[in-house]
């Protein structure tokens, strides 16, 4: 059961009802749908609602995530890898049902995928792709990129990628925080997370 009441869109005031309307009628909306962002009531979806209890901090948070999700250098497939890559790590149940299905629709198979919910390296052909979780879990490892790394993992992704990647860290740390904290289950009930 979530801490937070599941807000329907008739019991939203006119600062909520705007971030309502932002998330439900932005790019999130428009792509390909891989979970349901409302209910059949138009409640949204996991760390949505809690965006909507504190306007001004969502609405900073959504702009964030829309960056990060459409706006940045990041390829799907290295997006969705660092993001598998923070949900092993704070063990967030709705944010591997959120974005497993990205991942494995962005053509990552079933056992790279699992392999970084296991919290290990998966087999990737592609060098940047390789470096960027490298960079990542050694962040997510070490809450820093040590020099060794650093030398060796931006020449092949660039400063751009690095600084995007270390923002997605913290914007999905964030949000996998506000899941655990405010107890908000995955649709496919593995619980809170």
């Amino acid at each position: 059961m979530s801490r937070l009441p599941h807000l329907t869109p008739d019991d939203l005031d006119p600062e909520q009802r705007a971030l309502y309307d932002e998330i439900t009628g932005g790019p999130r909306a428009a792509g390909p749908q891989r979970f349901p962002l409302v209910d059949a009531a138009g409640r949204l979806a996991g760390p949505f609602n809690a965006m909507l209890v504190a306007p001004p901090a969502g609405q900073a948070l959504q702009a964030l995530g829309a960056a990060i999700r459409y706006s940045t250098t990041l390829g799907d497939r290295i997006r969705e890898l660092a993001v598998l890559a923070v949900a092993a790590r704070w063990d967030s149940a709705f944010e591997r049902y959120a974005h497993e299905p990205h991942a494995l629709a962005a053509g990552l198979t079933e056992a790279q995928v699992e392999a970084v919910r296991d919290g290990s390296l998966p087999d990737l052909a592609d060098e940047t792709e390789r470096a960027a979780l490298r960079f990542v879990s050694a962040l997510l490892r070490e809450e820093d990129v040590d020099d060794v790394t650093y030398a060796e993992v931006v020449p092949i992704i660039g400063n751009r990628m690095a600084v995007e990647l270390t923002t997605l860290v913290g914007y999905y740390a964030t949000l996998a925080l506000q899941l655990r904290v405010f107890r908000v289950a995955d649709p496919a009930g593995s619980g809170p997370r």
